[in-house]
């Protein structure tokens, strides 16, 4: 029932702090020009290996439609590309690009404006993650009319789940009948309470910055898995774009909705774009550039008055979010479990190979079926080896 909303048109630029590094137009053959002029065939190498990758990703949905889980991250990322697929999460996305013929100004330019933009990071953040980011980057995406959230909220409606209002304080384990039994704790509105349960999910972080919950009674103890996260302000700004700043003395001539960066020490801005709303009627229209406009800001670090002077003439509001956006990806090399006991599940490892609401779904029917195959002791749907073989032998 969710509908896909309406594209609004909107040019990007890749800005390097003094001057636009590179500029789209209007017309599709004129940006592939551009790229060829500027970086030669690296865009087609870089748009060869990501769909090398998803292409392989891919087989994750023929996987799960036929009942198959994975009791590890390694044991799904080998079944869907091999070792090469474990080693894109122990390697940077500039080595693997380079490696395939991308050309290093390639690579500074603009893979490393995506990963600014997505996660607010260098190109040296593992190959995976980056392929996943650069997917996002091809316009391949789309947003649900209402928002997002509403995917969210759909959800927990088909499947008519029993949602408690609460904050988990914490999971304790118990046993009945020798089998594994489960007081999660929490606090709501109400005050304290709990309730057992069979199986649990976690799906909060469980990193030392981020857990806030323990567990008790566990042999041997689940502690924080190391990795920090990466912290990311987002600055909506209702006002008018300072065009100069960008080389543009006449704001009725700037021509650009997404300001993307590159990574120049100077810059105290990841990523900049003109938000639509959630609802976009048939008659809705951008703003003129020498309008005033909502604008979404990305940065690491809260934007000061001079900052937001910098990118703006003026402006009637600024509402600001901090939060904790995306794993670190410099932080650790390893990848957290998603089987934390006989019947205790973790979801939130996945952010560590790649961050995105995708990854997050593909995780959760993971462990939808790894539970209930290992409920059921159907263990030749768990970590098989050769699945396309066997996938097609099914069919």
């Amino acid at each position: 029932g969710l509908k896909h909303r309406r594209e609004v048109p909107g040019k990007s630029a890749i800005f390097s702090g003094e001057h636009f590094v590179l500029e789209e137009t209007d017309w599709y053959l004129l940006n592939l020009f551009r790229l060829w002029w500027h970086y030669g065939i690296s865009f087609l190498r870089l748009q060869m290996w990501v769909e090398e990758v998803m292409e392989k990703f891919m087989r994750i949905y023929k996987y799960q439609a036929h009942g198959y889980a994975f009791s590890s991250l390694e044991e799904l990322l080998r079944s869907l590309g091999g070792d090469a697929f474990i080693n894109m999460t122990q390697r940077s996305v500039a080595e693997s690009l380079l490696e395939v013929g991308v050309t290093q100004r390639f690579v500074d330019d603009v893979v490393a404006a995506v990963l600014r933009s997505s996660y607010g990071q260098s190109v040296l953040v593992p190959a995976f993650a980056g392929a996943m980011s650069l997917v996002g980057a091809q316009g391949s995406t789309w947003a649900v009319e209402g928002g997002n959230k509403l995917v969210c909220s759909g959800l927990l409606k088909l499947t008519k789940a029993n949602v408690i209002p609460a904050r988990v304080t914490g999971v304790s384990l118990h046993s009945s009948e020798g089998r594994a039994l489960y007081q999660v704790h929490y606090e709501g509105s109400e005050g304290q309470g709990s309730a057992f349960y069979d199986m649990v999910v976690v799906t909060t972080p469980l990193h030392p910055s981020r857990s806030n919950f323990t567990f008790e009674n566990f042999e041997p103890p689940i502690a924080n898995f190391p990795g920090a996260f990466q912290p990311s302000v987002t600055s909506v700004v209702h006002g008018y774009l300072n065009s100069s700043y960008f080389g543009f003395p006449d704001p009725k001539l700037f021509p650009f909705a997404s300001i993307l960066t590159t990574d120049t020490p100077d810059l105290f801005f990841n990523t900049m774009d003109n938000i639509c709303p959630v609802n976009i009627s048939a008659a809705f229209r951008r703003k003129q550039p020498q309008e005033a406009a909502v604008w979404r800001v990305f940065s690491q670090q809260p934007l000061d008055k001079q900052q937001l002077k910098t990118l703006f003439r003026s402006y009637y509001s600024v509402q600001v979010t901090e939060w904790q956006a995306y794993p670190r990806y410099d932080a650790t090399k390893s990848l957290p479990p998603i089987v934390l006991h006989e019947n205790l599940f973790y979801l939130s490892g996945v952010e560590w190979v790649a961050s995105s609401m995708e990854m997050i779904a593909v995780a959760a029917k993971n462990v939808a079926l790894l539970a209930y195959n290992r409920w059921h002791q159907d263990l030749e749907k768990i970590d098989q080896k050769d699945l396309m073989h066997k996938v097609k032998t099914e069919l």
